[in-house]
C-alpha cells in the first residue's frame, strides 16, 4: 500500500505543475522522476514493440500487454498535466512521440 501512497504523492505534485511551453525542462524532468518511482520511464525512452505473434510465448504477450497499459496510463497523465492548447495538439499521439515532439519544440531551452 505504500508504493501506491508515494505515487498518488508524486503524481499529484508533477499534477500540479502544467506543461507550458517554456516549462518544459521542469516539466520532464518531474514526469521522469514520477516514472522512475512507478518504474515505468521505459515508456517514454523506448518504442512500442511490434504487437507479437500468436505464436509467441505467454511471457512475451504479457510483456507487450504491460507496455501498452502503462503507455496507455502515462499518456493520460501527460495529457491531465497540459494546458488545454498543448493537450489538443498532442492527444492522439503515443508517449514516446509526445516526448520526442517536445524535446524538438523545446530543444533551444537546454542551451
Amino acid at each position: 500500500m505504500a508504493n501506491n501512497t508515494n505515487s498518488l504523492s508524486l503524481r499529484s505534485v508533477f499534477e500540479k505543475n502544467k506543461l507550458k511551453g517554456l516549462k518544459f525542462l521542469d516539466w520532464f524532468r518531474n514526469l521522469r522522476i514520477v516514472l522512475k518511482q512507478e518504474q515505468k520511464l521505459y515508456v517514454i525512452e523506448e518504442l512500442l514493440p511490434n504487437e507479437p505473434a500468436a505464436s509467441v510465448s505467454k511471457a512475451n504477450k504479457d510483456a507487450y500487454k504491460k507496455h501498452l497499459d502503462d503507455m496507455f496510463d502515462i499518456g493520460c497523465l501527460m495529457l491531465a498535466t497540459m494546458t488545454p492548447k498543448l493537450k489538443k495538439q498532442h492527444e492522439d499521439m503515443v508517449v514516446y512521440d509526445m516526448i520526442q515532439c517536445f524535446k524538438e519544440l523545446y530543444e533551444g531551452q537546454a542551451r
